[in-house]
């Protein structure tokens, strides 16, 4: 099965010190993975309104959210890089989290089903020295992915605040050369996973 990585850019700017980061990661993917990238402040979504108890849910209309929905439903590893704003995800991309509590019961979606086994990955750029500020956006992320039966592949960190910042973290681009490393070979040997 050929790889697809769908890069979910959660900042409000472009060429943000996530991005960047999640772009130096990204140079190191063997040349047969597909890449996709998405700016979520490209595709506005509209406000996320809970309708699961008013109904069945419709196959989304807005032409963003049927964008958004087919592309993670096509990629086998999703990287949300979102910066940490206030400690957590972006407005942005919890919007977009938001929109898989619609999308697990859209007809014909198969939702939950498809997204079972994917990699959710994470990357994120925070003003702050220490790490530990952005546990709140790890856990985020390391809980919807285990809700869903994902493989969690961790979170790339990397200090920034002004732009370009984070090409000056040599830690941060040092893991970035091997981040995804790992997962590649638990793909080639999923029976060494655990699960």
């Amino acid at each position: 099965m050929t790889r697809r990585f769908l890069f979910v850019l959660g900042s409000a700017r472009t060429e943000g010190n996530t991005e960047l980061l999640a772009r130096r990661a990204a140079e190191q993917l063997p040349s047969d993975v597909e890449q996709r990238w998405i700016h979520l402040a490209d595709h506005p979504l509209p406000d996320f309104v809970d309708i699961r108890h008013d109904g069945p849910v419709q196959a989304p209309t807005d032409d963003n959210v049927k964008q958004l929905l087919d592309a993670t439903l096509a990629a086998t590893d999703i990287v949300i890089a979102s910066p940490v704003y206030w400690y957590a995800l972006s407005g942005l991309t919890k919007r977009y989290l938001d929109y898989w509590s619609d999308w697990l019961r859209v007809p014909g979606a198969d939702f939950r089903a498809t997204m079972a086994g994917r990699t959710l990955w994470g990357v994120a750029a925070l003003a702050d020295g220490e790490p530990l500020v952005a546990d709140p956006l790890i856990g985020t992320l390391n809980n919807s992915a285990a809700y869903l039966k994902m493989r969690f592949g961790g979170v790339l960190l990397g200090n920034g605040s002004g732009r370009g910042d984070v090409l000056k973290d040599s830690g941060a681009l040092s893991r970035a050369k091997t981040f995804f490393a790992q997962e590649a070979a638990l793909a080639r040997f999923p029976h060494e996973t655990g699960d």
